[in-house]
């Protein structure tokens, strides 16, 4: 329920959402006697706050702070880890049911660099981390299709690990600890975590919480670095979107700290 309840605050409250919604409440205050004046404020300025957002370099304000958070490893200087945790998320589930074909999204590098990893170390275990959080349209379990892709790639099935219960982020360093426990992997030992950059600092907080140590390897990088900083978009639903996305990796960040899915509101590396 809560799962359903947070995706469903999250459908209005998240930047393009909410600004839309006062725009239509300025509008219809304004059809009224009393109010127009009011009406006609709100409705020009939510409309106006949708432009700037959408086309200014504000998103990237928002984005670069989560992306530069933790940097690369140097791969030649790293031990071997125990195991490369690769977070769900870049996975269309809803098309992959709809069309019976395994469909990645924009943050499909989460599998193509796991796949690089899993060859540098050749004796590497890899756990791939993503159950089912569609609530509206038929869906399948992430992990399913992850394991075709992957295994199509190239990957031994002996070597992959299937997570595939959790919804959230919380839940995937809670339900990975129990894997790894389960499989007999050291509670203090190298893991290798991949999961984008905008998404690293809340990922990391949240395995830190369940007693993981993880090593982050950060991917899907949406900004090119401080030069983005005013770089404006091309599309006002490119801004839009890019903000929507790292707004609502912010409020994740204080939501996980504030109800104690997390330790730390801004991990260091």
């Amino acid at each position: 329920m809560g799962f359903i309840l947070s995706k469903a605050i999250w459908f209005v409250a998240q930047p393009s959402s909410l600004l839309l919604f006062l725009a239509l409440i300025g509008l219809m205050l304004a059809a009224g006697r009393w109010r127009a004046r009011w009406g006609l404020r709100l409705a020009t300025l939510s409309v106006g706050a949708l432009l700037v957002l959408g086309l200014s370099p504000v998103a990237h304000w928002l984005t670069l702070p989560l992306e530069d958070r933790f940097a690369l490893p140097d791969l030649a200087a790293l031990p071997k880890p125990d195991a490369i945790i690769v977070l769900g998320g870049m996975l269309d589930t809803v098309v992959t049911v709809a069309r019976h074909a395994d469909t990645m999204n924009e943050a499909g590098e989460r599998v193509t660099a796991t796949i690089v990893l899993a060859r540098l170390f050749p004796t590497t275990r890899v756990i791939f981390s993503g159950g089912a959080a569609e609530i509206i349209y038929a869906s399948m379990s992430e992990a399913e299709a992850a394991r075709r892709i992957l295994l199509g790639l190239g990957l031994a099935p002996a070597r992959l690990l299937l997570e595939d219960k959790s919804r959230t982020t919380a839940e995937n360093a809670s339900m990975t600890r129990e894997l790894l426990l389960r499989e007999g992997f050291p509670p203090g030992g190298r893991y290798l975590l991949v999961t984008s950059a905008h998404h690293m600092p809340r990922a990391v907080a949240c395995f830190r919480k369940a007693g993981l140590a993880v090593i982050p390897y950060p991917v899907d990088f949406r900004t090119r670095g401080p030069s983005d900083l005013w770089r404006f978009f091309e599309r006002p639903s490119e801004g839009l979107r890019r903000a929507d996305l790292v707004v609502k990796e912010w409020a994740g960040l204080f939501t996980y700290w504030l109800r104690g899915d997390t330790s730390e509101l801004w991990p260091a590396p």
